[in-house]
């Protein structure tokens, strides 16, 4: 666990929980997060219903009411064992996202902090679409906790592209790594089919398969993190890699041990559709380690 709050506003935490097996990492992550940052956590859990199975099946909800307090009352006494004030929160609806996003705003909240998957499971490369479409209508950043996943802000890891999600994927890794005494590792990934999707494109042998455009600008992008990651103080390598980005981020972030990937958000497309680009979506899916997601500002 970080020794350090890994930012300098941290104070409320709402940890989105499903009294799932998947919850897990995210519980023990948030109570760490707490207590390190001498938060507030708040603790949701939103039972999935609507009108029609509420008069169909009156008994099943309740049931599902019951085993939801009793979880939220589980972690409540967790957090106080470990001393952290913990507030609980039990809704119901027929799209659980709404309501974290909701609560999130409400008690403005710097962070979310949800498992990977929910009860329903989900499809190989997807993180689910209630993980997906809180992170696509959050007001605030979002944690997504592997179950298995400890999160101790020692390696962090973040990918650059240029473009502004980003960027402030990057300010944030850095702000992160120079309060915990991180080590940083900066990756840029020049899309590529040919060969291994792991290949590292160095500088003194550069491949065929990449075009001089494509790896200066990558190369560019690396560099610029790299100086102002060392400006502030921070320990940071950087890697330009060829192949399939959301690959290749995971791959680096097993060899570095990594334990956390920082990584812009793209934003919204409306209630229905959550478009966050599939690299991140399939990296939060798939990373062994924990996710932090961005918003651009």
């Amino acid at each position: 666990m970080a020794q350090y709050c890994p930012t300098a506003k941290l104070e409320k935490f709402l940890l989105s929980t499903d009294a799932s097996e998947f919850s897990e990492g995210a519980i023990r992550e948030a109570i760490n997060l707490s207590k390190t940052c001498s938060g507030k956590l708040f603790a949701i859990s939103v039972i999935e219903t609507n009108p029609e199975y509420e008069t169909l099946a009156p008994q099943l909800v309740e049931k599902a009411e019951k085993e939801t307090r009793r979880h939220l009352e589980a972690v409540k006494a967790r957090a106080l064992k470990e001393g952290v004030d913990c507030e609980i929160i039990a809704r119901q609806g027929d799209e659980p996202y709404r309501y974290i996003v909701e609560e999130a705003e409400k008690i403005k909240a710097e962070i979310i902090i949800m498992g990977r998957r929910g009860r329903k499971g989900l499809k190989r490369l997807m993180m689910g679409s209630e993980t997906a479409r809180v992170i696509g209508h959050a007001p605030c950043k979002v944690l997504v906790v592997p179950r298995a996943a400890r999160v101790e802000f020692r390696n962090i890891l973040v990918a650059t592209d240029g473009s502004k999600f980003s960027e402030a994927a990057v300010s944030e890794a850095i702000s992160i790594a120079k309060r915990c005494d991180s080590n940083l590792i900066v990756i840029s990934v020049v899309p590529s089919e040919a060969g291994s999707p792991f290949d590292i494109v160095h500088s003194e042998m550069h491949k065929g398969t990449v075009s001089d455009k494509e790896f200066q600008e990558a190369e560019k992008n690396v560099k610029n993190v790299k100086t102002l990651a060392e400006e502030n103080g921070v320990r940071v390598k950087g890697f330009i890699l060829s192949g399939r980005p959301y690959e290749a981020i995971i791959e680096t972030a097993k060899e570095n041990k990594a334990d956390l990937i920082v990584v812009g958000s793209h934003g919204r497309t409306g209630l229905a559709k959550v478009f966050m680009g599939s690299v991140t979506e399939r990296v939060i899916g798939l990373a062994e380690c924990a996710v932090l997601v961005v918003k651009a500002k």
